[in-house]
């Protein structure tokens, strides 16, 4: 799944990125099917965000034209870790592993990852 942006400010502050990724988990889910507010009724959960491991390589400019993928690095039975790439062109500029708990939404306590989103994104 590739997301494209421009900045207009400079160079793109660090945490702009994030926003970035987090764009392109959205558009991948809606691709494989699952529309996220429909989804998240459905189920009672919530996707939280436990961990990003980020590494920045070289930072983006004013003008810019950046894609951003994600893809499902791992499944667990109430996680998702997805890996994650910022490029301008061909050259990295940012990647991270992102972990997402879901949890239930009223309690805030773990759920098994629901059998329709792990089909939809094998």
């Amino acid at each position: 799944m590739y997301y494209q942006d421009t900045d207009a400010g400079g160079v793109v502050f660090h945490a702009q990125y994030l926003s970035f990724m987090e764009r392109a988990r959205s558009e991948l889910l809606n691709e494989a099917g699952i529309e996220l507010a429909a989804f998240v009724e459905r189920h009672g959960t919530l996707f939280m965000v436990h961990r990003i491991d980020v590494k920045y390589h070289r930072p983006a400019s004013l003008n810019d034209v950046l894609s951003v993928s994600a893809e499902v690095a791992k499944m667990g039975r109430a996680s998702l870790v997805f890996h994650q790439r910022v490029e301008r062109g061909t050259e990295l500029l940012v990647e991270a592993d992102v972990t997402l708990a879901l949890v239930e939404r009223r309690r805030m306590k773990p759920v098994r990852v629901p059998d329709e989103l792990e089909k939809a994104l094998r």
